[in-house]
């Protein structure tokens, strides 16, 4: 049974790894259980564990990463309502206000002599009637850039989970390594002992105990290795779920939501993956800002309406005079140097980048499909020779241990069993690890790692909500969240 000590931890631990290492412990259903003594494992009851999807649950509600995206997708919201403004009219008041004095003056004499007090007020209304099928461009562009945004969200939410499966799971890991390199130590440490007590009597010479003085050294070397990797492993995990590891329970391979064929995990990955349809809606946004640009080339037609007051004060006198006025203009842009034909250039210059760039991450996205897919295939044959691998190496070592008793073999054989030993256990603990790793990443491969298909305990963060409450605001400052 694979139980962290309770009691000890390793000479020159941190406080924070002492403290994890006590918590810590991995019952029989523990993937990580069979690579230390597959023999003996039993159920170890566990208190307020936590649980792989426990800690993916707070990684998507703590990552700054993930809020940060969240947010970029709010304000691409926002697109959609400043584009259909142009729909709209503009209203504009003015006022002015003022003093003037008028003198005139004949043949040197002061003829009149008049002061003033002229003020105005208007109003304007313009409204724009028809622009080359630019505003209606510009509004269909906003909503391709809204979904483009989505994509990149689902895509950061992906990333996210990846990082948090795999953090969880690197802290499994080296929690066993460094429990193998503690017992391997122990075990060298006696190896020693026995060695010295045998030297003393004349069984074996000073070389004998040379070597396992090595091999102790070795030993001890990898221990604090595996502790310094255990330590890393316990930041990058505060990093990514944002709290300290305790009494992490085993996590198994998602494998019950892959798909059942590579040929299935490339169809669904190139249908839904969150990269390619980015890269199809920044097509789209490029697509229409070719036509965006060529409605520069049309005509425009609009329509104001203003009403004015003005009034002049003078003495006792007030005069006042009331204008309304409609007017529609036409306007037809015939030659402007250049600059409009060099701006629909352009843009279909960046609708073919915009095209390549959705090729691009269709082969990205099937190479990473393809990898994923052989990585997870390959640690299930790794994990069954690897535990094939440690069955023989212990009964090689208690046999090697036996002959060296008579004198069949030498010291050394028996650290070099003892090590074959542990590095056998070693491969088996990466590859366990590995194996689940590799599920999570071949789900995000496919594009389906996501909360909901996981089924996490979450508040589900829905963008559009929001996309709704702000579509087809007319006015006001405030977010919908108050700020």
């Amino acid at each position: 049974m694979m139980v962290i000590d309770a009691g000890r931890h390793p000479e020159g631990a941190s406080a924070g790894e002492a403290a994890f290492v006590k918590q810590l412990r991995l019952s029989s259903a523990s993937i990580l259980c069979l690579a230390l003594f597959a023999s003996t494992c039993g159920p170890v009851p566990l208190a307020r564990a936590e649980s792989m999807s426990g800690a993916l649950a707070k990684s998507y509600g703590y990552s700054p990463d993930l809020n940060l995206q969240r947010a970029a997708t709010r304000a691409a919201d926002e697109t959609v309502p400043r584009a259909t403004a142009g729909w709209r009219p503009t209203v504009t008041a003015a006022s002015t206000v003022g003093a003037q004095q008028t003198r005139t003056v004949n043949n040197g004499r002061l003829a009149t002599d008049s002061n003033t007090i002229p003020r105005t007020n208007s109003i304007a209304v313009s409204q724009t009637l028809y622009n080359g099928g630019r505003t209606g461009n510009t509004v269909r562009q906003a909503e391709s850039t809204v979904l483009q945004s989505r994509e990149t969200l689902r895509q950061s939410e992906q990333d996210v989970l990846s990082a948090g499966s795999t953090a969880y799971m690197n802290v499994l890991r080296d929690t066993a390594l460094l429990q193998l390199q503690n017992n391997n130590v122990e075990v060298l440490q006696q190896q020693l002992k026995q060695t010295e007590d045998r030297f003393q009597v004349g069984e074996v010479t000073r070389t004998d105990v040379a070597q396992s003085q090595a091999s102790l050294a070795q030993g001890q070397a990898s221990a604090a290795t595996a502790r310094f990797n255990l330590q890393n492993s316990i930041a990058v995990y505060r990093q990514v779920i944002g709290e300290q590891p305790r009494n992490l329970e085993p996590a198994r391979p998602v494998e019950a939501l892959l798909p059942r064929s590579l040929e299935a995990a490339l169809e669904f990955a190139q249908k839904q993956h969150p990269r390619i349809q980015g890269a199809l809606h920044a097509v789209d946004v490029a697509a229409l800002n070719v036509t965006i640009q060529e409605g520069a080339l049309l005509p425009t037609v609009s329509a104001t309406g203003t009403a004015a007051v003005n009034r002049d004060i003078s003495g006792l006198n007030n005069y006042q005079n009331t204008a309304y006025s409609a007017v529609a203009s036409l306007s037809v842009p015939l030659y402007e140097g250049g600059a409009t034909y060099a701006g629909v250039r352009q843009a279909k210059e960046l609708l073919g980048q915009a095209r390549l760039t959705a090729d691009q991450q269709r082969e990205t996205v099937r190479s990473a499909v393809v990898a994923a897919w052989g990585a997870f295939q390959t640690t299930k044959l790794q994990i069954q020779s690897f535990q094939a691998q440690v069955r023989a190496n212990e009964i090689a070592l208690e046999g090697v241990r036996e002959e060296a008793k008579v004198g069949q073999r030498t010291t050394l054989d028996v650290l070099n069993a003892q090590q074959t030993l542990l590095n056998s256990r070693v491969s088996l603990v990466t590859s366990q690890r590995d194996q689940v790793v590799s599920s999570y990443l071949l789900l995000a491969a496919t594009g389906q790692l996501s909360a909901a298909t996981l089924g996490l305990r979450v508040d589900t963060y829905d963008p559009s909500l929001h996309f709704d409450q702000v579509k087809n605001k007319w006015i006001g400052t405030r977010t919908p969240d108050g700020n």
